[in-house]
């Protein structure tokens, strides 16, 4: 079948201007919501020469809308990104410069010096590639394997070095839930330190800034549970290990870290074999159009169904304190409760 092209440039006198080009689409092609919705999921839309993959993209002054499509095809919807599941990680948000996912515990973010070939780097970049919408990903931070949650990609290094600079100008809101042993008193608090590498990569904190890089968190308490904290963290800084190190040095180690202070959690039965610690929120600019951007994620259900695992095994052991029984077995139930200190 002969292709057809259509197009126009929005002008300040249309009534398409400060419209959805999805809206401008069905107008120039003609069909159906969904043949227009098929269209765009079959890259036929260009925007300014770009693929748009968008259909509510707002339209300017100045745009150049065109549409290319077979003449008499009906072009049927395929899945939204945002509805697609892949191993490892899922897409939350996608356009032609950035693509962000929600990233599983057990993927590295990017190889070691082992070169490990199935990497969440790796992945994206197949997505990006076999999908058609761009040129690949390029990573602008990353996430500590064992840790899930939010991350974003550039698909050039002009994007990727865009979000970049925001980073290193600490503009990114970044919001991590994480259960750490023990109980923290303080409502909210501030860890201040520079951050230094020892043996094996090893972090640790030292006084001296020129051995060490700043790194700042700042913690809330969310809850406080028999044995355990949740708090929510907000990062200043972003240094590699830097939560895990923070809190391990504070004597109330992320729950599931075998590296910082291990032996301060040990007798808490997180059995996962992953931090209990995830990236629920991050915000940015669009490194285009400057938009503020916010993404949220929840919390995964190794950490909801822990947390109410430990208070309904708290609830039990206050019961079974409280009912008149034997000597022997109000024993038993004590030493049960301080198993669990």
């Amino acid at each position: 079948m002969p292709f057809l092209t259509r197009e126009i440039v929005i002008d300040a006198n249309t009534a398409l201007l400060n419209g959805r080009i999805d809206r401008c689409v069905q107008e120039l092609a003609g069909g159906s919501r969904s043949h227009v919705t098929g269209l765009f999921d079959h890259d036929c839309v260009t925007l300014n020469g770009q693929l748009e993959i968008n259909p509510g993209r707002i339209l300017c002054v100045g745009d150049h809308v065109q549409v290319r499509f077979e003449e008499n095809r009906r072009y049927a919807p395929r899945r939204r990104p945002e509805q697609q599941r892949h191993r490892g990680f899922s897409i939350v948000f996608e356009d032609r410069h950035l693509v962000v996912v929600d990233k599983s515990a057990d993927l590295l973010t990017v190889p070691t010096d082992g070169r490990e070939p199935h990497t969440l780097m790796y992945r994206v970049n197949e997505h990006v590639r076999r999908e058609g919408r761009g040129r690949g990903a390029f990573v602008v931070h990353r996430l500590d394997r064992g840790v899930s949650g939010l991350l974003v990609f550039g698909k050039t290094k002009d994007d990727a070095r865009l979000l970049q600079e925001q980073f290193r100008q600490r503009k990114p809101e970044r919001q991590y839930d994480a259960l750490v042993a023990g109980i923290i008193e303080q409502d909210r608090g501030e860890f201040r330190s520079y951050l230094a590498t020892g043996k094996n990569l090893t972090r640790y904190s030292t006084d001296d800034e020129d051995d060490g890089q700043l790194a700042v968190t700042h913690y809330q308490v969310t809850e406080r549970l028999p044995d355990l904290t949740h708090v929510t963290v907000q990062l200043e800084t972003g240094r590699r290990n830097q939560i895990r190190v923070h809190f391990a040095e504070a004597q109330h180690p992320v729950l599931g870290d075998q590296r910082y202070r291990s032996d301060l959690w040990k007798e808490i039965r997180w059995q996962h074999k992953r931090f209990a610690m995830h990236a629920s929120t991050l915000g940015f600019n669009h490194p285009i159009s400057s938009e503020p951007l916010l993404f949220t994620s929840p919390l995964p259900n190794e950490m909801t169904n822990f947390m109410l695992f430990s208070k309904r095994l708290d609830r039990k052991i206050r019961q079974e304190l409280r009912t008149p029984r034997s000597d022997a077995a109000k024993a038993k139930a004590a030493a049960r409760k301080k198993r669990r200190r």
